[in-house]
């Protein structure tokens, strides 16, 4: 589904990504662990093709496509899906129609809304006011509705609570075909996480330790969180298995 080759990348001329190489297959879900300023966040957005993000080597591949130098719009249409750790505020859009837009009219947002509890926000405007479990629930349904064949998802259980924590759970796993069984499954996920707390709802076939702009560790998810726990990112970075 996603292959990056050799990725170096620079924010304002700085070098925060340095010779990464990663590969997520069809139907797989990744995990993302790593210390604040290790560059999880700027991988996410490099993908995704912002423009602050400035590839300076290397290679992204999507789906058999080169989309290193794509913009951002032909990346969401070729079926990559983007959740924010922290979403932007749209004042004058209402949230069902960012979700008819999302869905090209595919879904009505208030079938969407009334799977996951959501109908009340459909007449608000996208994310004004909103907490932050409804927050995440809002750019979820998005995702939901944009249908998309991978999803990069920032943190999704920050600023979450634990009665939301499991409607964000179950959305993730629609998303990424959780209900159906490992073979069956074509959507794909990179998820960073912090506290571990998401795969609790959602399975990972496999996680890395990103330090200091280089993947520095891979492995079992739940083994390299217990790891992280137990040693600390300083002494998982020096291991490099």
């Amino acid at each position: 589904m996603l292959t990056i080759d050799d990725l170096w990348v620079n924010i304002d001329d700085k070098e925060v990504l340095k010779g990464l190489n990663l590969a997520v297959p069809a139907g797989e879900t990744h995990i993302l662990f790593g210390r604040n300023g290790s560059g999880k966040s700027t991988l996410l957005m490099t993908i995704m093709g912002f423009e602050r993000y400035q590839v300076k080597q290397g290679r992204i591949t999507f789906r058999g496509q080169d989309i290193t130098q794509m913009p951002t719009f032909e990346r969401a249409r070729l079926g990559l899906g983007l959740s924010f750790q922290r979403p932007p505020t749209i004042r004058g859009v209402k949230t069902a129609d960012i979700l008819r837009v999302c869905s090209r009219g595919a879904i009505a947002p208030e079938v969407l809304a009334a799977a996951y509890n959501f109908t009340a926000f459909l007449d608000r405007e996208v994310n004004y006011g909103f907490s932050g479990g409804e927050l995440k629930r809002s750019e979820l349904l998005q995702l939901l509705a944009q249908n998309p064949h991978m999803v990069l998802l920032d943190e999704p259980e920050s600023g979450v609570d634990l009665e939301n924590l499991q409607v964000v759970g179950e959305i993730i796993a629609k998303l990424l075909q959780k209900e159906r069984r490992r073979q069956h499954r074509d959507k794909s996920g990179l998820i960073i996480t912090h506290t571990g707390f998401i795969m609790d709802y959602v399975n990972a076939d496999r996680a890395y330790i990103l330090g200091d702009g280089r993947l520095c560790c891979q492995g079992n998810p739940r083994e390299l969180l217990q790891d992280i726990k137990n040693f600390g990112y300083e002494e998982c970075a020096k291991c490099r298995r």
